[in-house]
């Protein structure tokens, strides 16, 4: 038997799918029969079933440990780790939660996750400079319109036009009240890393859009098209400061020879 045959038999029979009808393979009833290896079954769900928790601290604050817990048990056996480093783990998430039956008549909620993980990939990304405002005004018009900015390997930004999932999972996040009168309304975000911990601003549809266009390969003039595009009201220097304050671009290896 080879090793990896072993080993996928082995995950097979921990995590389960819901309702799998498909038996494990026979060379592994031996196994199976043994007391304690439902223990350490329970044990491998569990320790997943806890990372999920601790990775999406947002959407537990918003639905309580039970209901979420009973979420991620189905999670975890549908979408097993790839990973044995759990601080990671939780991709897809949202979108489970998109369609997650019980979730229903929470419709914010898949928007809320995609936040706590844009905070986990942020607190995961590397390391790299961001790009300074200094040497971007140092550049000629016809030069900078014709940059190629990228986004900081730490930026991670949503638009949610349906739901204020910005306010909502800031609340969670800084143990703030939800305002009543808070108008129901789309919003975006911002998170970043500029040096050793994530930290998140509301961002308009422009700048995520424009964002969304320096992630594609757009030049800045074509990313500041697509910007207006998105909102014609944006204020376009007013929205590069702000990506350049939270160090939301990187820096061009030209800018720092």
């Amino acid at each position: 038997m080879r090793l990896s045959d072993f080993q996928d038999g082995l995950a097979s029979a921990l995590l389960p799918p819901p309702g799998a009808s498909v038996p494990p393979p026979a060379w592994l009833d031996a196994l199976l029969a043994q007391p304690g290896f439902a223990v350490y079954r329970n044990t491998v769900a569990k320790g997943c079933i806890d990372a999920l928790q601790a990775n999406y601290p947002s959407v537990h604050a918003l639905v309580g440990a039970d209901w979420l817990r009973a979420a991620a048990h189905d999670f975890v056996h549908l979408h097993p780790p790839l990973d044995g480093r759990l601080m990671g783990y939780g991709a897809g998430f949202a979108e489970f939660l998109d369609h997650f039956a019980h979730a229903a008549d929470l419709s914010y909620l898949g928007a809320v996750a995609r936040l706590d993980r844009c905070w986990t990939e942020s607190h995961l990304a590397a390391n790299a400079p961001a790009l300074s405002a200094a040497w971007l005004a140092r550049q000629p018009p016809e030069a900078l319109a014709l940059l190629h900015l990228q986004p900081h390997p730490a930026a991670r930004w949503q638009w949610c036009a349906e739901h204020p999932a910005y306010t909502l999972w800031q609340c969670q996040r800084d143990g703030l009240p939800w305002d009543a009168d808070q108008p129901w309304q789309g919003e975006g975000a911002l998170l970043t890393r500029p040096r050793d911990a994530v930290q998140w601003a509301p961002l308009p549809h422009a700048g995520c859009a424009l964002l969304d266009a320096c992630a594609a390969g757009a030049t800045f003039e074509d990313a500041a098209a697509q910007a207006l595009q998105a909102d014609p009201t944006a204020d376009l220097p007013a929205l590069v400061a702000l990506l350049l304050h939270s160090g939301a671009l990187r820096a061009p290896e030209t800018s720092l020879n």
